[in-house]
């Protein structure tokens, strides 16, 4: 469908083309128009040549179609992340109580290992006078 809509618009063009350039400007500017999709055909070869001579032989096994932006419809993706099981546990009371323990054992081991301990509110900061 798509194909029909885009042979419309350079027909169109096309047209658009013609009656603006005139009967004697128009082969020389359609030559022209071929010359260039013909360096740009042989460009774009050569390019893709120069890429799987870089990447190697992998770089042919790779899905092309699967990385293409247009595949991806918003709502198809939310309609499947809606209907999809959650993969995530809920949280029961044994875990919210594994949870606190573990934040506890936490602390202390920070506790421990600046010897500090918590501080009690009404402890100064530490300031150094020197530091600019």
């Amino acid at each position: 469908m798509s194909n029909g809509l885009d042979l419309e618009k350079i027909l169109l063009i096309a047209l658009i083309a013609a009656v603006l350039l005139g009967p004697e400007r128009l082969p020389g500017y359609a030559a022209s128009l071929g010359r260039f999709a013909r360096r740009l055909r042989e460009w774009l070869d050569g390019a893709r040549t120069r890429v799987k001579e870089e990447m190697g032989p992998d770089f042919d096994e790779i899905e092309w179609r699967k990385l293409d932006p247009r595949q991806y419809d918003p709502r198809r993706i939310i309609r499947e992340a809606l209907i999809e099981e959650p993969s995530v546990r809920p949280v029961t009371a044994a875990t919210a109580t594994e949870a606190a323990t573990a934040t506890e054992a936490a602390t202390a081991v920070v506790a421990e290992a600046t010897d500090a301990g918590p501080r009690s509110r009404s402890a100064a900061t530490p300031y150094d006078t020197e530091a600019t």
